[in-house]
């Protein structure tokens, strides 16, 4: 998904600029080019002062000096209403999303901070951040041998250029469900298609229900939007089928869901992420009727959502993982009545690039542990990152969190948790949207759980015929062991033509099926 994680941080750092222009200048801040500041303080002082209002502080050494400069402090810039040599920040929006853009002022004509002022925050970040960041470190052993899978190559119709954006394994008809661009298809573990649909947008989640028609929710816009063309509706498979009407449409570049029965009502409800780009919302809908729609968060980035009873109260919570600026994982705990208290479980800073998480319990203690990925990088800040990749924290019981493993992996966008050996403990496997594609390690990882959370890490070469960035675990060949498949996404053919030239592979398949050795 590009989720572009530097704007992140661009819109993080430059809200919490305009709470301190506000704070430094008084009742009136517009314009400020003739005003004095009432107090002289130093770019880090600013920073600190001003970040630490909206969110947690961005240090500088999180990114380079050469990004900082060159890249995210001139779209901040324009945020404030300084513009460096005449740049425009609405010359890559279509007509629609300018004028949405400029309806919510997120880049005002007028500056919003004193010149001296942010030249003092230019300084501070250039003259902290590291000319080059480090590199990452390995935190596990690795062998030589092949992750113990075999591959098989999913190639559906014409399609040169693989866009695939869902990824979904219905167990009741073992069909994998694939959304490749505007199209939707069931293929059976036969490997023969069941059905196709022809969608007016990429899939980007489905849920299957027993007896009913699957939810399927549509995006709307792919790239950045904030129009509202996303759609949750019932996916026509049967005939005269008794499934109830669902429609809920205007959403936001919606990219996840999930239903229960959230107010005791004995109807079922849904949670929608509408991610959106500048705007987006966190919403449910009580029994999923459009005009019983109560908003839970009004910041964008809603990236995935679980439900789960977290407190044995038993009443279903909603765990929600949120990405651009406010990077952070919050529980919203459940107190009857359709009523939701929103705790912050797990905080980070506005380009750490969050990407997916999903619960289990690692340590076997009844607890629900999270499993979390950091890798977004399709951004202002193409650069690889040391602290991406991803990672365990534990549960203590209360439902605090504590890092502990973490495992490196450049432009890391999912990781799920199996017991692919059956051994009774949780192994790994992630995969990377990002990666270096001259090495299929960068790829795709199995981590092997070798007890106490000890893992030893391997890969699989064909991981190079792809750039993926959906996987889904599920058992496809009815051996009773979960086999792994991977979805590649390419954005243009200019990017599909910097892979041929990287990797020398000039054939991608849609899906990548990786099934357990015998």
């Amino acid at each position: 998904m590009k989720m572009f994680s530097v704007t992140r941080l661009i819109y993080a750092l430059c809200l919490s600029l305009v709470c301190l222009a506000i704070f430094f200048q008084g009742e009136s801040i517009f314009p400020v080019r003739n005003q004095k500041p009432k107090f002289k303080s130093s770019g880090k002082e600013l920073a600190v002062r001003f970040c630490q209002m909206c969110h947690t502080f961005p240090e500088p050494g999180l990114l380079d000096r050469n990004t900082w400069e060159k890249s995210v402090l001139p779209n901040m810039g324009m945020r404030l209403g300084i513009r460096t040599n005449g740049a425009d920040p609405f010359e890559d929006l279509d007509p629609i999303d300018e004028s949405i853009v400029r309806n919510l002022n997120i880049y005002p004509d007028a500056p919003l901070i004193l010149k001296e002022d942010w030249d003092r925050i230019v300084d501070y970040y250039v003259q902290n951040a590291p000319i080059k960041l480090e590199s990452q470190h390995l935190t596990v052993g690795r062998t030589k041998e092949k992750a113990p899978f075999k591959s098989q190559f999913i190639t559906i119709g014409d399609n040169k250029l693989p866009k695939v954006s869902l990824l979904n394994f219905n167990e009741a008809s073992s069909e994998l469900y694939i959304g490749d661009n505007n199209n939707l298809y069931a293929l059976k573990n036969t490997g023969e298609i069941s059905n196709s649909w022809l969608l007016n947008s990429p899939a980007s989640h489905i849920e299957f229900n027993e007896n009913s028609d699957p939810l399927l929710l549509t995006i709307g816009q792919f790239r950045p939007s904030d129009q509202e063309l996303g759609r949750l509706a019932n996916l026509k498979i049967r005939e005269n089928n008794q499934s109830a009407t669902i429609a809920i449409s205007k959403l936001r570049r919606p990219v996840h869901f999930a239903s229960a029965d959230l107010n005791g009502d004995n109807k079922k409800d849904v949670v929608v992420c509408s991610f959106g780009n500048y705007g987006g919302k966190l919403s449910w809908f009580d029994n999923f009727e459009p005009s019983k729609e109560h908003v839970l968060s009004n910041l964008p980035g809603a990236r995935m959502v679980a439900i789960k009873d977290l407190n044995g109260d038993q009443k279903p919570d909603i765990v929600v993982l949120m990405a651009q600026a406010y990077e952070q994982i919050s529980i919203y705990y459940n107190k009857g009545q359709g009523e939701f208290e929103e705790k912050k479980v797990l905080e980070f800073s506005p380009v750490h690039g969050v990407s997916y998480f999903e619960l289990a319990d690692f340590n076997n203690d009844g607890f629900q542990d999270i499993l979390l990925t950091n890798g977004d990088n399709w951004d202002y800040s193409n650069v690889d990152k040391p602290y991406q990749g991803l990672r365990i924290y534990l549960n203590d019981g209360h439902n605090n969190f504590k890092e502990t493993f973490f495992y490196p992996m450049y432009g890391c966008s999912k990781a799920v948790a199996r017991d692919f050996d059956n051994d009774g403990d949780l192994d790994i496997v992630g995969v990377s949207f990002y990666a270096d594609l001259k090495d299929p390690r960068e790829s795709f990882v199995y981590l092997l759980n070798n007890g106490d959370m000890k893992y030893t890490a391997s890969f699989h070469p064909d991981a190079l015929y792809g750039k993926w960035l959906t996987m889904e675990v599920a058992d496809f060949n009815g051996d009773r062991r979960p086999d792994v498949m991977l979805g590649s996404f390419m954005f243009n053919f200019n990017e599909m033509a910097k892979v041929v030239a990287t990797t020398g592979i000039s054939s991608f398949p849609q899906v990548l099926l990786l099934t357990q050795i015998e």
